[in-house]
Formats: C-alpha cells, structure tokens, sequence
C-alpha cells in the first residue's frame, strides 16, 4: 500500500508545558502507539511509552535503567495525543518539549507452539502498512525465534529489557546480522553472536541468541521492529566525506524524523526533525543516548530535500571523510504521492 499521507501514522508534536495535571497532547494525529518526549532546553531525560506496556510504564533511551512504574508522566493514550500529568519532564510550566509519535494499533498474538511460526511466544500491536511493531516477549537464555507481525523483513530492531537493567540493543540492516549498536551509549558497533545469533530477520520471525540484553533469562523484553515503506520510511546507511559540502542520501521523500549514528567509531544518537526546524538548515538537535538540552550549535547540520536529507557539517559525528553512519528516517512527504503530487522542496 502507498502512503501518501505519512502523518497517519509518524507525527512530531511541539508543546509547552503548563504545569497542571491531567493535560491533553493533542494535535498528533491519531492514537500513537509508542509515544517519546524529550524536554527541549534543559537537561532531563527521554521518556518513552507504549500501548504493549500500558500507560504510566516509562523507560529512558539514555540509560540502562529497568522500566520505572510513574503515575505523573504519560497517564492515557488518546485519539488525537496523549495525557501528562504535572511533571517536570513532561510538563512543567512554559517549558517546550518535542513528542515523537508513531502508530501502530493492531494487536497482535502469536502463540509459537501453536502456529509453528517463531519458538517463544510473543505479543503487541503491528502496523503491517507502515511497517512497525511493538512486540513483548519473554527471554529463555538460549537461541530462540520470535515473531514480529509485520509480514515484512524488519531493516532495524531496537530491544530493551523491561524488568532488569540492560542496555538498549540495536540490530540494523545495513550492518548486518553479526554487528549490535547500543542506543543509551555512543559505543561503536560490536562484533558479537550473542545478539542475533548471525542471523538475519525473515518477514516473520527475528533471532536472538543468549545475550542478556535481548534474551535474559525469564527477563520480559520489549522490541520495536521497523520494515521499510517506500515513501515512508529507510533505514540505511551512507559515507561521510569530511567536507562541509556533504553528502547527499537519497530517500525517496522529504524527511519528517531522521536519527543517525556513527558505526565504525563513537559517536551520539543525532535525532532532528521537520518541527523544530521548519527550514534549512536543519540544526536543532537532541541525542538520544544523553539527556543533555537540544544542542543548536551547528555541527550536526542537514538539509531535508524533496528527496532525501544532505549533510552540511563536516563534524566527525555525522561526516568524517571515510565515516560509517547508519540512519533511521520518517517521511513528511513521499516525493511523488500514488496520485502523481510531487513533494515540494523547503
């Protein structure tokens, strides 16, 4: 199915706190399904929820941290947003924070024994038109399957344990089956087995192997699963040139969401957006290993296009000459609609 209309289904939504309980997020959209916010000019950290873990279930992509029980945070999901009661991290007077919402919103079952698909079981909501699922499933310690929804080869998999602490573990197409990143760090990619058992994801099942971090031992686990949509979405990957004239990724739309990170050395979780910069040069940027204010320094500089996004810093984070980089992106438009439209540049 073409999606001409990304906005049903990935939204950015700016508000400022007021300080009050019970406020209503609205604007988003539709009933987002995994919803992460991030105070804007000072330094708190990510929260992020989803609809498989419920309302008032929070973990932060900046650290290690089990998943923390709150009652002032994210308290329902709703049909155009969400509700926040009075936290500082979410809602504290005047202060502005970015939503990053997406949809998913079928729910999902899969009994493995049963079905003969995947060897543990697992559950969640699924999106098979946009490509995404949130999935829990419970870790065995030992090699294991585990069905995903999508009907779709997943480009990128990111794991966290819910009840025990762990790093965020990252599994992404581009550098395939043997390496892992780890979102709540700026760790270089990892050469390891114990991750995804050298296996790469079929359109049902994805692989884990023994590591803790994706398969603990009777450990409850959440992971969001991405398939590419074209006009929609990509997860790829692209070679810096170490010059402030970058380079150019194609995409096949003009970004909405773009995160990045460095493989082949340290490097943060760059995360920007259509919304806080509504023309180039996109700049206003927060990490999403790091809890730190949004930086606007410059050294993270793209340009979103009608096609793609291009680098426009030669900072050794996003575009150092010979650089590995893997990215994750979300449309605004595709860059021609099923109808012919052409997206417009900025």
């Amino acid at each position: 199915m073409a999606i001409d209309k990304p906005s049903d289904y990935f939204n950015t939504k700016l508000y400022t706190g007021n300080g009050s309980n019970n406020t209503s997020i609205t604007g988003v959209g539709f009933q987002p399904d995994w919803v992460w916010v991030k105070a804007r000019n000072i330094e708190y950290g990510h929260k992020l929820f989803d609809v498989v873990r419920g309302q008032g279930k929070r973990l932060a992509s900046q650290s290690n941290a089990a998943e923390s029980t709150v009652t002032d945070e994210l308290t329902s999901f709703n049909s155009d947003g969400f509700t926040t009661n009075n936290n500082a991290g979410m809602n504290e007077n005047n202060r502005p924070y970015v939503a990053w919402n997406w949809k998913a919103g079928t729910s999902f079952t899969n009994d493995a024994s049963a079905t003969g698909i995947g060897s543990i079981d697992s559950t969640g909501s699924v999106n098979t038109d946009a490509g995404f699922s949130i999935i829990s499933y419970t870790g065995t310690a030992s090699a294991a399957t585990v069905a995903h929804g999508l009907g779709a080869v997943p480009k990128m998999i990111i794991v966290k344990t819910r009840g025990s602490s762990g790093d965020w573990s990252v599994y992404h197409s581009s550098l395939g089956n043997t390496k892992n990143l780890k979102l709540n760090t700026t760790a270089a990619q990892q050469t390891s087995a114990s991750y995804w058992n050298n296996t790469t994801p079929t359109s049902s099942v994805f692989t884990i192997n023994d590591e803790g971090n994706v398969n603990g031992s009777s450990v409850a686990m959440i992971a969001y699963c991405f398939a590419e949509k074209s006009g929609y979405s990509s997860m790829g990957q692209y070679t810096g040139n170490g010059n402030a004239d970058g380079t150019f990724v194609y995409l096949g739309f003009k970004p909405a969401f773009l995160m990045r990170k460095r493989t082949d050395s340290t490097g943060r979780w760059v995360m920007e957006d259509n919304k806080r910069d509504t023309y180039n040069v996109v700049e206003k940027a927060v990490a999403a290993n790091i809890a730190n204010a949004e930086g606007t320094g410059g050294y993270w500089d793209v340009d979103f296009t009608a096609q793609g996004f291009k680098v426009r810093n030669n900072d050794v984070e996003i575009n150092a000459s010979g650089g590995s980089y893997i990215y994750m992106a979300f449309a605004e438009n595709p860059f021609v609609t099923s109808t012919g439209v052409p997206a417009t540049a900025r």
